[in-house]
């Protein structure tokens, strides 16, 4: 059986502006654990929805993990806000722990 990521690959090769199959294909990626591969659809969506708060999580966490704290402290910070604007407790408390982490 093929990767998840075979699926998802295909979908946003017939519509790479769906933010749902970039999404997606991101999440296969990393769970399959091609990070660096996963990052370049989470920067996507990120652009795409202002108010998008896990794949700033995701993209933050990938940055975390390749030692990039510059590029993954906006990233968090921005889904902290949409956290606490979307009213998102279990993501606001990891947010914060990441964020304290990163003083």
């Amino acid at each position: 059986m093929p990767p998840r990521s075979h699926h998802f690959s295909a979908l946003v090769e017939r519509a790479p502006d769906n933010e749902l199959f970039r999404f997606s294909l991101a999440q296969a990626l990393l769970a399959e654990g091609r990070t660096e591969e996963a990052a370049p659809h989470f920067e996507f969506c990120v652009a795409k929805k202002n108010d998008w708060m896990m794949p700033r999580i995701l993209l933050g966490k990938i940055h975390l993990g390749a030692h990039r704290n510059g590029e993954a402290r906006p990233l968090l910070e921005a889904a902290l806000t949409l956290a606490i604007d979307q009213a998102h407790e279990e993501p606001e408390r990891e947010l914060r722990a990441l964020l304290a982490d990163l003083r």
